[in-house]
């Protein structure tokens, strides 16, 4: 009887020696002046520089790509979605207000492959350095019999800082106060087990199918990353009182805008403020999509809504524009039991 060995039982502890060696290139490029350690050690050091901060608190999010995963598996297409793992991430910690520092990352799969590793690497270090936070430390789980062959999973972890005083809740909004929304660059990181289903069980569309509407091949525009909006918000908030602030995530319109009401308000939006990616249009064309749906569903070309008082609007704007993002006065808030209302006119 053969020897038994790790090896032998699916498990590659070379292999994931040789995927840490591949990754440290990436990761050594998003380091920032926080970081005292290399990676590889039990747990990741980051200095917290407190100049200027009279009580500090540590906001933590964490999230995961969810099924846009298959569509990298189809296209054997991996630098980009650890982009998305961050975003998800990092925009969630940026609603309270703060300033992302460090980013922990979790791969998991069947059968390590070194390359494929630091490429999903390659992509979660682009992110990083979008946001201006280090990548600190992660995990790669090689783990047989779980995964089927070629597919893995990936999740994350922020954590950003922000004074205590500049904690945005939401607590101050009130009716009068205008909504701002900022563009996406399509469906981002959410709604992809009902796209999945209508593109290719549905309609039976191949991935490198060149799409006149979309001016791109349809992986393009569903692989495309989640916009990381950090730079932009901080700039905005050093500037501008912002009440509060939306991600747009999975639930759409309907479960995230709510979030940050405060009782006794309500949310209306104007669907005609702003330009949707064809990609929104062309889902609900070939599904005969209800509006309702799509809007608890997707976002709808608005990635990250801000809350302001109606005389910080055109600032905001501005400020937006000089940062390269596209953004609209979508709606304004109202009297009400937190009900988001959608105005076609």
């Amino acid at each position: 009887m053969n020897k038994l060995t790790y090896s032998s039982a699916g498990v590659d502890v070379d292999e994931g020696q040789r995927a840490v060696a591949l990754m440290k290139q990436y990761v050594k490029g998003t380091f920032t002046a926080g970081v005292l350690e290399d990676i590889g050690g039990f747990g990741g050091l980051f200095a917290l520089d407190l100049v200027g901060m009279r009580e500090p608190v540590l906001v933590a999010g964490t999230d995961g790509v969810g099924t846009k995963l298959k569509l990298a598996f189809m296209m054997d297409k991996h630098d980009t979605i650890g982009q998305d793992c961050v975003a998800m991430c990092v925009n969630d910690i940026l609603c309270q207000g703060a300033k992302p520092l460090f980013f922990l990352d979790y791969i998991a799969t069947g059968r390590l492959q070194a390359e494929k590793a630091a490429e999903i690497v390659k992509g979660i270090a682009e992110g990083c350095k979008i946001a201006g936070c280090a990548l600190i430390g992660g995990e790669t789980a090689e783990m047989p019999g779980f995964y089927p062959e070629g597919e893995y999973d990936v999740a994350g972890f922020a954590v950003g800082m922000v004074d205590k005083a500049r904690v945005i809740t939401g607590k101050g909004i009130k009716a009068g106060d205008v909504v701002v929304g900022i563009a996406s660059s399509g469906l981002h990181s959410n709604g992809f087990s009902l796209a999945r289903k209508i593109f290719f069980e549905i309609n039976d569309y191949n991935p490198s199918q060149h799409i006149e509407m979309l001016g791109e091949t349809l992986g393009e525009a569903l692989l495309r990353p989640t916009k990381i909006y950090v730079k932009p918000i901080l700039e905005v908030l050093k500037k501008i009182e912002v009440k509060g602030i939306a991600h747009i995530t999975g639930g759409g319109f309907y479960e995230n805008i709510p979030r940050i009401l405060p009782e006794n308000t309500a949310v209306e939006i104007k669907l005609s403020s702003w330009r949707q990616p064809p990609i929104f249009n062309l889902i609900k064309d070939l599904a005969a999509i209800d509006t309702d749906e799509m809007y608890k569903t997707f976002n709808m070309g608005i990635g990250l809504m801000l809350v302001v008082k109606q005389e910080d609007t055109d600032n905001v704007l501005e400020i937006l524009k000089q940062q390269n993002e596209e953004a609209y006065i979508i709606g304004k808030i109202i009297e009400g039991k937190g009900q988001v209302v959608l105005c076609q006119d």
